[in-house]
C-alpha cells in the first residue's frame, strides 16, 4: 500500500514576511518557525537545547530585550506576546536547515525547504538588484559626461554666435573718416 506524500504549501510572501535582519543577518524567530512547522514553541526550543552543539552562534543567537523590544515597535505581529518569559531564538538560513534534522518530522523538512529556497530567492533578488543599481550607476555617469560635452557645445556655439554678431556689428558700424560718395 503506498502512501501520498502530502504536499504542503507556504506562500513565499508569508515567509519573506517573517524574516528580520537582526545583528545584520536574516534571521527567523522560533515563534515563526514553530508556527510553519505546526508546534508547538516550547517543543521547538526544547530540541534545540537538546541537541545544542548543532546550533553555534553564527546559526541561531536569542536575541537582546532591546533587539525583542524594537521589532514589537516596528512589527505589529509581534505584539501578541506583551510579556514574554524567555526571549525568542532567532535562526539564520544554517540553523534553519539543522532545526530540521532535529526535529525529525516530515513537515519539518518540507518547510525548512521552502524556507531556505525562499532565502536563495531572497539573495537572487538581492543580487540583481544590486547589478541594476550598478548598471543605472554606470548610465548616470554616461549621462553625467554628455550633459558636460553638450554644456561645451553650447559654450562653443554662443562664443562663435557672440563672434559672428560681432563681425556683423563690425560692418554696420558708422565709419569715421574721409568718406567717398
Amino acid at each position: 500500500m503506498k502512501t501520498q506524500k502530502s504536499e504542503i504549501i507556504i506562500a513565499e510572501e508569508i515567509i519573506i514576511s517573517k524574516i528580520y535582519n537582526i545583528r545584520g543577518k536574516q534571521v527567523m524567530l522560533a515563534t515563526d518557525l514553530a508556527e510553519l512547522y505546526q508546534v508547538e514553541t516550547r517543543a521547538l526550543n526544547q530540541q534545540v537545547k537538546r541537541n545544542i552543539g548543532k546550533f553555534p552562534d553564527r546559526y541561531m543567537f536569542q536575541l537582546t530585550k532591546d533587539e525583542y523590544d524594537r521589532l514589537r515597535s516596528q512589527n505589529v505581529i509581534l505584539k501578541r506576546g506583551q510579556h514574554v518569559k524567555y526571549l525568542p531564538l532567532a535562526f539564520t538560513e544554517h540553523g534553519i536547515l539543522m532545526l530540521s534534522s532535529v526535529l525529525n518530522s516530515e513537515r519539518a523538512e518540507k518547510v525548512s525547504l521552502l524556507i531556505i529556497d525562499t532565502f536563495v530567492r531572497l539573495r537572487e533578488i538581492l543580487f540583481i538588484r544590486k547589478d541594476m543599481s550598478y548598471q543605472l550607476e554606470k548610465i548616470q555617469t554616461k549621462i553625467d559626461e554628455h550633459d558636460n560635452q553638450i554644456d561645451i557645445i553650447f559654450k562653443y556655439l554662443k562664443e562663435l554666435e557672440q563672434s559672428n554678431q560681432e563681425e556683423i556689428d563690425f560692418k554696420k558700424r558708422k565709419r569715421i573718416g574721409f568718406k567717398t560718395n
